[in-house]
């Protein structure tokens, strides 16, 4: 995440278009507490959105239920609105994923999800915003 002054005119409407919970996940970097977040067990079709910015990132028709505490994804909807970054804080070495339009910290990607992608994006609720086809 950029490192950005509390005071910025730009952290000051950050802050006020999100919760205190949106701003720790997507401007700081922060992580929901695993099991707690609205989506982590959401069947509802539909197209998952940036809580930050509202660009389509995922879609229920490659959420699967991962076990993990957060949302999972097996595709991006375009994986061009992701950008991928190496995280290397407590003492791992993950994929972060940022949303490429508004810098967002969505989460994480790791390579033991379902075929044919084995690919698991591990989504933070709060990041998202879902538009329910239902």
């Amino acid at each position: 995440m950029p490192d950005h002054p509390d005071n910025t005119d730009d952290n000051i409407n950050w802050r006020r278009r999100l919760t205190p919970e949106q701003y720790h996940v997507l401007r700081e970097g922060g992580t929901e507490r695993p099991f707690t977040g609205k989506y982590c067990d959401e069947t509802r079709p539909g197209v998952y959105h940036c809580a930050g910015c509202d660009a389509e990132l995922f879609t229920s028709e490659h959420k699967f239920h991962s076990g993990c505490g957060w949302p999972a994804f097996s595709d991006a909807r375009d994986v061009q609105a992701l950008l991928a970054l190496q995280d290397t804080s407590h003492g791992m070495v993950r994929t972060e994923i940022r949303c490429r339009s508004c810098d967002g910290h969505l989460g994480h990607v790791f390579r033991d999800g379902p075929p044919p992608t084995y690919i698991r994006y591990c989504i933070n609720s709060v990041a998202l915003r879902l538009e329910s086809s239902d």
